[in-house]
């Protein structure tokens, strides 16, 4: 067994998912040098959802809950395997996660501006990435181009209550004020009505309880 496929199954064990895995160069932005190896951690759809809900982050009332499961989970692992590890939060300044999730995957800018994969649709989620001083062996790498370019009506456009996505942009004081309405109760509830508007991968859509979560944590960052 490759030490990737013992990591993917330890991710696994641990509530995670391989994201990507790629080797560095000095353009991507890999703050330690020796990193020769990059491995992207998150979550695929809401299946994983479970890993966080049971744990003490979760319920312990404390600011920032999923990150600090990251960090404790992550950093566990990297201590397991002699990683690094890395995290999209904790800036400024944040590390170019956008950057390392296209060098690691086939996923693609969207018109909701989140990546979209071939087969996770929007729903999908990077957590933090270990870094690797040995250049490991990639495994065989997805294909697929970006399921928006064949997309006929591009319903996530349409599907905002309120119209905050155009083709000229995202609206977010917009969409935020509506979430915090009365009328916004859907969204909150549910999770954006847009993105679940796409019908890509639309059986990885988050449940209840990880859309409620995601979207009380972009109302109160508002």
């Amino acid at each position: 067994m490759s030490i990737a496929d013992e990591l993917d199954a330890a991710a696994q064990a641990a509530g995670l998912s391989l994201r990507g895995i790629f080797h560095p160069v000095a353009a991507d932005g890999v703050p330690d040098a020796a990193v020769q190896t990059l491995v992207m951690l998150g979550w695929i759809g809401g299946a994983q959802w479970h890993a966080f809900a049971a744990s003490p982050e979760a319920g312990d009332g404390q600011p920032h809950p999923l990150d600090r499961w990251s960090r404790r989970v992550i950093d566990a692992l990297a201590e397991a395997f002699g990683a690094v590890s890395f995290y999209p939060f904790g800036g400024p300044p944040y590390l170019p996660f956008q950057r390392w999730a296209q060098r690691g995957d086939n996923v693609y800018p969207s018109p909701l501006g989140i990546f979209i994969h071939p087969v996770h649709g929007l729903w999908h989620s990077y957590r933090g990435a270990l870094g690797f001083p040995a250049r490991l062996d990639l495994p065989p790498r997805g294909t697929g181009a970006s399921p928006c370019q064949t997309c006929e009506g591009r319903p996530c456009l349409s599907a905002c209550p309120v119209g905050a996505f155009t083709t000229g942009g995202y609206d977010v004081d917009r969409c935020a004020a509506h979430v915090k309405s009365d009328a916004g109760e859907p969204c909150r509830m549910g999770g954006c009505l847009a993105r679940r508007a796409c019908p890509v991968g639309a059986e990885r859509r988050y449940g209840t309880d990880g859309a409620s979560f995601y979207m009380a944590a972009f109302v109160a960052a508002r």
